[in-house]
């Protein structure tokens, strides 16, 4: 996957090299991140100057989920702890945190990191063992913030599987967020009864 200047996000092969697999105009501006799920890798997020992150499944043109943070934003990354949290940095110094599976809507996490008149946040990064979050500004300083325990909670496997690894658990947790927000796939010959000519 490249992102392009004029906001293209192209799908591009290592054998074919001439043409691209797929394009879609994904943002107005200059794409500066495109990150894969760690739980599914038909799952990416991109991130625009156009101050938009938006949540993509291959092979659709259209985003899953679209959210508008305020200012351009300079880098997104899902978590490798939760099929359903990313997180987002943006040019006025704040950091977002999303869960899909909490609320499609709205961050469940804002936090100012860094002073919007003298530095813009421009990289972030899970790390993958300790709940912290690490962003990188544009004076080359990194900081380093931790996670509360609620943005980080694992899910529950149900009663009837108590034995299904974290995982599976996580995997099937996005499955159902994903079928409530795709469109029903197209069935030739089956038509709704309020067409049905009389």
């Amino acid at each position: 996957m490249v992102g392009t200047e004029d906001g293209m996000i192209h799908t591009c092969s290592l054998k074919y090299n001439r043409n691209y697999v797929r394009s879609v105009q994904g943002h107005h501006m200059p794409v500066y991140r495109i990150h894969y799920n760690y739980f599914n890798n038909s799952i990416y997020a991109s991130c625009s100057g156009d101050w938009r992150v938006k949540i993509w499944e291959d092979g659709r043109d259209e985003p899953l989920f679209m959210f508008e943070l305020g200012s351009p934003v300079g880098d997104v990354k899902w978590a490798p702890y939760s099929s359903t949290v990313f997180a987002a940095c943006t040019a006025d110094g704040r950091v977002y945190v999303y869960d899909l599976n909490v609320n499609k809507y709205r961050p469940i996490c804002v936090q100012a990191v860094v002073s919007k008149k003298t530095k813009k946040l421009t990289r972030i990064d899970f790390n993958s063992r300790l709940p912290i979050v690490v962003c990188g500004d544009t004076k080359g300083t990194c900081h380093v913030v931790k996670l509360s325990p609620n943005l980080r909670v694992m899910c529950r496997p149900p009663k009837k599987a108590q034995n299904v690894d974290q995982r599976t658990l996580q995997i099937m947790k996005l499955d159902k967020l994903l079928s409530l927000v795709r469109d029903p796939p197209f069935q030739t010959g089956v038509v709704d009864e309020k067409f049905e000519d009389d």
